[in-house]
């Protein structure tokens, strides 16, 4: 049972005919195999348990709110590596099941499991009014897909002691350019004869929601450009809408079907350097890398330059999909292309 002070700070789920797109992106993490899949990406989970377990001294005798608590790991690496007091935090029915995984690791008198979006406590449990330390696995895809960094922000103004941590508090997405010419053949060329029918007008349509999936790093064409940088001690609500002008040099004699995006995140007030890429050329995590297919593939040659505009924003009918906007401009030996094209991820 939750404690009467949690019980105070909880929410209840809609009933399934009440729920919107929002309800079901909490809803769905009530289903193991998400958490199944998160436990699994070893990088992904290493790097929290180093951050925590190297730096003892950042926990000790701390109070720690972990946004979006899921299974309950990160807070389990809290209370084992000296927090006085963990307040996990997970709206979805996964609640229910941490709070037993938790009884069961004899950490229930020190982790409390809150049932309740973040944004609907009015007040903490045992008394409780700010916490030293916010720990939270919010990134996704191409960092701000599903993301929960707007929850990370509320908590932070809401419930974070002055000068206390966020763990991790750095982010940074890059873009680069590829050779994708197989998977380029299958997603968008196959619609030029579908069983003798012409179909190529659906080619549009096929490219504006950006792929997820795993690059072999030999597709990797030109450098990585960083279009945008969060601080999360720092970043308001209003950053997560923004543009970045990028310049992408060529490696090598080639085609360019594709600009994709990754991420790095940092832990940085470890003392020794905690954190974690999704570069094509590091080992594969669950986020991957995201894939945005240009409508004509570039000729390109070695020191040329791709240059563009990369433009993000939530979508403004659920802020946890995203709007991009890729501009480029190439002027090459081989070829000549200015395109402009929108991308969504539903």
């Amino acid at each position: 049972r939750m404690s009467e002070e949690a019980t105070k700070a909880s929410g209840d789920m809609p009933a399934p005919n009440e729920m919107t797109s929002k309800d079901y992106y909490f809803d769905s993490y009530a289903h193991f195999g998400i958490h199944e899949k998160l436990l699994k990406d070893k990088i992904r989970t290493k790097a929290y348990r180093d951050a925590i377990y190297l730096n003892k001294h950042l926990f000790k005798d701390k109070v720690v709110m972990d946004v979006g608590s899921g299974i309950g790991i990160l807070s389990m690496f809290a209370a084992k590596n000296g927090a006085k007091r963990v307040l996990a935090v997970e709206f979805s029915n996964m609640a229910v099941q941490s709070r037993q995984i938790i009884k069961d690791n004899n950490l229930d008198h020190i982790i409390e499991v809150v049932q309740s979006k973040i944004e609907d406590i009015k007040e903490l449990p045992f008394g409780i009014e700010k916490v030293d330390v916010i720990i939270s696995e919010w990134m996704g895809y191409c960092l701000f897909y599903k993301s929960m960094l707007n929850t990370v922000l509320y908590a932070r103004d809401k419930w974070l002691v002055p000068r206390g941590l966020l763990f991790p508090d750095k982010a940074k997405l890059f873009v680069t350019a590829i050779e994708e010419k197989i998977n380029c053949m299958y997603r968008c060329c196959r619609w030029d004869d579908v069983y003798g029918f012409n179909m190529s007008s659906i080619r549009k349509v096929a490219i504006t929601e950006p792929l997820v999936d795993a690059l072999r790093s030999n597709r990797v064409m030109a450098n990585s450009y960083c279009v945008k940088e969060v601080d999360l001690y720092t970043v308001q609500i209003l950053d997560l809408a923004w543009a970045s002008d990028f310049t992408l040099q060529m490696k090598r004699d080639d085609y360019v079907q594709a600009l994709v995006a990754y991420f790095t995140v940092q832990f940085s007030k470890c003392h020794k350097w905690a954190g974690f890429s999704t570069a094509p050329d590091q080992p594969s995590t669950h986020w991957k890398q995201t894939i945005f297919y240009l409508q004509d593939a570039l000729t390109v040659k070695r020191g040329e330059e791709l240059k563009g505009v990369f433009t993000c924003a939530p979508n403004a009918r659920n802020e946890r999909e995203l709007d991009f906007k890729i501009k480029v401009s190439f002027h090459g030996k081989a070829c000549d292309l200015e395109e402009e094209n929108t991308y969504t991820m539903h």
